[in-house]
């Protein structure tokens, strides 16, 4: 499949219930319901293909938030040069959907999965990282057995305390030792600072990660003085991508939030909208203080807090049930039982897990009627 074709990529995931269809009003869709504001997301798009307009840094757009092909191919046509994924299932659905250049950004180590990467290496170009030189050897092995060639860069730890080998030699010895390996292609250099997306005063934020960020640039030296090519340099979020792309050593941007962007990290990266949120319906109202809708944990995440009601009063305060979740305060008095409510959920990436069909909405109706494939990809 092309990724140039949104008219097939639409008709692929059209949702034939007769319920919430096409044309649907926004008010008139049963609850809960995961809503895309359709202008709003192309908006953050193109704010960010915006930004990276003549940069040497291209975008690497993270779809773990939404784990939608559609949406990916909207980033890729904005300018995109390519796609991360966190697991490997990740990436299948992507490639699935016509996606051809995919890093799956965790490390990936047990044999099942190695071979699924593998797999996927004969479709697409797949790319993965390594922090340890016998996980290396254990993708030579079998990428080797399949007569395929895997993409490899070295995870450089920047401070987040997960994943990487630590900069410097450290990192330099297992890129020698990589570009060794049959079986592998060392691409170069990836590194996370994502622990610094939420850092304020932002001016404070950027000071850092320039900092941490100089961690891979003098890491490169040392490995392309022994003879090796560094490639890529890939690193980034959505926090940190005013300053990332704005590095003349860093060639990809990992930033994913940033196109439907939660409640809790648009207090940091303020320019992107809230495009996703939870529909729901109110279904008691038992006080004038009290109100109960039926959105609950097992429709949003309550990850980084619990969700902000759109077009309520400010100071509310919510409490969290499995199918509902109560709002206590100054309600308005023209709030009534079967009333429409929207939530701003704190934390996309799971909320977007628990639903099968995703509504996406132009001018107040339903214009997209979305199937979650990447749900429960978590292997």
């Amino acid at each position: 499949m092309a990724q140039g074709s949104p008219l097939i990529l639409s008709l692929n995931y059209l949702h034939n219930s007769s319920m919430n269809e096409i044309g649907t009003m926004k008010s008139e869709i049963d609850t809960p319901a995961l809503l895309i504001d359709l202008d709003l997301m192309e908006k953050n798009i193109s704010s960010m293909s915006n930004f990276l307009e003549g940069r040497r840094c291209k975008l690497r757009a993270h779809t773990k938030v939404h784990r939608i092909p559609f949406i990916a191919h909207k980033q890729l046509r904005a300018g995109a040069k390519g796609i991360c994924c966190q697991k490997v299932a990740e990436a299948e659905i992507m490639a699935a959907g016509g996606i051809k250049d995919i890093i799956v950004t965790n490390q990936i180590v047990t044999p099942a999965k190695i071979s699924r990467l593998v797999a996927l290496g004969r479709e697409i170009d797949v790319s993965v990282p390594v922090d340890d030189i016998v996980n290396a050897e254990s993708l030579s092995k079998i990428a080797t057995r399949e007569g395929v060639r895997l993409g490899v860069l070295v995870d450089v730890h920047l401070g987040s305390n997960r994943c990487g080998t630590e900069p410097g030699e450290q990192a330099a010895k297992l890129a020698r030792q990589v570009s060794a390996l049959k079986g592998l292609r060392l691409k170069g250099l990836m590194g996370f600072e994502g622990h610094l997306s939420w850092v304020e005063p932002r001016d404070k934020r950027r000071i850092e990660i320039a900092r941490t960020e100089e961690l891979l640039i003098k890491t490169k030296k040392p490995i392309e003085g022994s003879g090796i090519t560094v490639e890529e340099i890939s690193a980034g979020s959505t926090g940190t991508y005013d300053v990332t792309a704005q590095n003349p050593e860093i060639t990809e941007l990992q930033a994913g939030t940033y196109v439907l962007m939660d409640g809790k990290y648009r207090e940091h990266v303020p320019e992107f909208g809230c495009a996703l949120t939870v529909l729901s319906t109110i279904i008691s109202k038992p006080s004038e203080d009290r109100i109960v809708a039926d959105a609950g944990l097992m429709s949003m995440s309550s990850a980084n807090g619990n969700p902000i009601a759109v077009g309520l009063p400010d100071g509310l305060e919510s409490e969290m049930h499995a199918e509902n979740t109560l709002l206590r305060g100054k309600i308005p008095s023209s709030v009534a039982v079967g009333d429409k409510i929207e939530f701003v959920p704190s934390y996309l990436d799971r909320t977007v897990s628990s639903h099968e069909w995703i509504f996406a909405i132009r001018d107040g109706r339903v214009e997209l009627v979305l199937r979650n494939f990447g749900r429960g990809t978590s292997s």
